[in-house]
């Protein structure tokens, strides 16, 4: 293999923040803030936002959205643009 052209993989921690779930992997992002880890190592730290512990999909949890309030605001726009074609 060529030297030098290849991204430096580590073992890194994966925060989720929404859930404050934490795991151990290896990847090639890197991070200059770190956590201490279980086994007393302290790795870098990359913080996200969605994981398989947030996330509707894997956790089956559904989230609610305002479904109502996006059709009433299409429906207004909607009813401007024709308004001004007549």
């Amino acid at each position: 293999m060529k030297k030098e052209i290849h991204p430096n993989y580590n073992e890194v921690v994966f925060w989720d923040l929404s859930c404050d779930f934490k795991f151990l992997t290896r990847s090639t992002m890197s991070s200059k803030e770190t956590i201490k880890w279980e086994d007393g190592k302290e790795y870098p730290v990359i913080k996200i936002e969605v994981s398989s512990q947030s996330h509707p999909f894997f956790t089956g949890k559904k989230m609610m959205l305002d479904t109502a309030g996006r059709v009433d605001k299409f429906n207004q726009r909607m009813a401007k643009k024709q308004a001004v074609k007549k």
